[in-house]
């Protein structure tokens, strides 16, 4: 097991108590059950399979319901992969190594990804605070059951051992941040959409 002294966990431009806690995390990992770290493994990638789930939830409940819900459920995942997309250029242009590289020895519960793979922000992480947060506008009882899940996705990242907790903590604010868009987004569908059925009409 890792030893998380004071210099085991100096690493440039990576906060030492980050690092120290991402040790302390992937310890815990290295001593639980295999069931454990076998469904985690499994879980920290099929988790954002719920979301999709979640966004046909939402959007089956609004296909019949006014244009500003409907709208608000079709905006939902484009948001989503908006914040990808943003996740993926902070990476770019970071360019912070994964601690299971920068870190040395230490045993993760998933390989660790290939070099240029970087670690910050986390892009799960980013994925499922957009997620979550695109739900919550649309319900408020599927939104909360969609924070739990972005917040054990963000978790399991640290777990497996391929991000420190600050990566999963920036992904997630990155994610909300984008999701921020959505009432904006929503209002410039429907509006666009009000002007069709109005040339339409008058055509």
């Amino acid at each position: 097991m890792s030893e998380p002294s004071d210099a085991a966990v100096s690493v440039p431009d990576v906060p030492d108590v980050s690092a120290r806690w991402y040790l302390e995390v992937i310890d815990l990992a290295a001593t639980s059950p295999d069931f454990v770290q076998s469904f985690t493994a499994f879980a920290t990638e099929a988790v954002l399979g719920v979301f999709a789930v979640l966004f046909a939830v939402v959007w089956w409940r609004a296909r019949h319901g006014p244009p500003e819900p409907r709208h608000r459920a079709f905006a939902a995942p484009v948001v989503t992969v908006l914040a990808y997309l943003l996740s993926e250029s902070v990476k770019g242009a970071w360019q912070e190594g994964r601690p299971c590289r920068v870190l040395g020895e230490v045993a993760t519960i998933v390989p660790c990804p290939e070099v240029g793979d970087w670690s910050f922000p986390s892009n799960h992480a980013t994925i499922a605070g957009a997620a979550a947060v695109a739900i919550l506008w649309s319900s408020r009882a599927l939104g909360a059951l969609a924070l739990a899940f972005a917040i054990l996705t963000a978790a399991s990242r640290v777990f497996v051992g391929v991000h420190y907790p600050h990566d999963v903590a920036a992904g997630l604010l990155l994610g909300v941040m984008a999701a921020a868009l959505l009432p904006l987004l929503t209002r410039l569908t429907t509006a666009l959409a009000r002007t069709r059925t109005h040339a339409r009409a008058v055509s």
